[in-house]
């Protein structure tokens, strides 16, 4: 269980306000936490539990839901053997969060992807610009209210579930 888990344990003693949810499926632990705490929430996982290893800055849209979008890290601990997925929720008025760049310089090209794909807005990044798409592209392909044949179409107006 999500609760047992070492990571868990020490993020609920010390960020029990921070924390919204705590799961596991498939031995994978997942912490949802307020995007206000990500940053002290990431560092205390890297310096105190040794996740020393960010692989992956990514984002979730759920179009029709409050809060929209979820961004989700992918930590390793090296050292311990041990994965954790860490999300922060961001509503659609203010999509953005604080970079991780500070902590992992790996942060960099994945929150620049986020940012090209989602139009997350990665505070205090040193260099947040576009990285897939042409400087000049309007839009942000991998939301799902982005139109499906191009930034010149009509959005499409089907099912939203």
């Amino acid at each position: 269980m999500a609760e047992n888990n070492r990571a868990v344990v020490k993020l609920k003693e010390r960020f029990a306000n921070a924390l919204l949810d705590c799961t596991e499926y498939r031995g994978e632990v997942t912490v949802t936490v307020k995007k206000e705490n990500i940053l002290e929430v990431l560092k205390c996982l890297r310096d105190d539990l040794r996740y020393n290893f960010l692989t992956d800055v990514t984002a979730v849209d759920y179009l029709g839901q409050d809060p929209r979008f979820m961004v989700v890290y992918h930590l390793m601990s090296i050292p311990n053997k041990d994965r954790i997925r860490v999300k922060a929720p961001l509503t659609e008025a203010d999509c953005s969060i604080d970079s991780a760049t500070a902590l992992w310089n790996s942060a960099d090209w994945v929150e620049r992807e986020a940012y090209d794909m989602f139009g997350i807005d990665f505070k205090n990044h040193p260099n947040l610009v576009r990285i897939l798409m042409t400087d000049d592209w309007v839009g942000h392909p991998l939301r799902k209210d982005y139109p499906l044949q191009g930034p010149d179409r009509e959005p499409y107006k089907g099912r939203l579930s």
